[in-house]
């Protein structure tokens, strides 16, 4: 089942109402599923290479104490965040101040900024880590197949 852009996401805990969340493809819902935003935005970085590794330690920290209390909502948040890390991260490191496009819609020319290709390294090896979790997969099976 897809993403639902459509739910009352200011009134729902997610925590408390797991049954509704929906995994989606990659990132979507990763800035209004809460209490997970309110608790994992806080520590999510990337503008060098240090900072990139303290978030990411930290996201990846806080994916393993939900795995801990097999919270599955908070790991496959968890996995956005350090998805979105990377992702963005890559974007910065792209294109100058992140911008793919300019003010016409045109694809701007690429400027590799290394310090950042470096960051969405660093976002990428937990994401990975993250996506190939046995556990993880396991319990993301089961939530698609039992709520959708």
């Amino acid at each position: 089942m897809a993403f639902d852009y459509d739910m009352d996401f200011d009134n729902i805990d997610f925590r408390e109402q797991p049954e509704l969340y929906r995994v989606g493809r990659g990132e979507q819902g990763v800035l209004m599923v809460e209490p997970y935003k309110s608790e994992i935005l806080p520590h999510w970085r990337f503008k060098t290479p240090d900072i990139a590794r303290e978030s990411s330690d930290k996201i990846y920290q806080m994916y393993l104490d939900y795995k801990e209390k097999n919270d599955f909502v908070g790991m496959d948040m968890s996995r956005k965040f350090l998805q979105m890390g990377y992702t963005r991260s890559r974007r910065y490191a792209n294109y100058k101040g992140g911008k793919k496009y300019d003010k016409n819609g045109e694809v701007n020319e690429r400027d590799i900024d290394s310090e950042k290709a470096e960051s969405a390294s660093i976002f990428e090896e937990k994401w990975k880590t993250v996506r190939e979790d046995e556990d993880y997969l396991k319990l993301k099976r089961a939530h698609q197949k039992e709520y959708g």
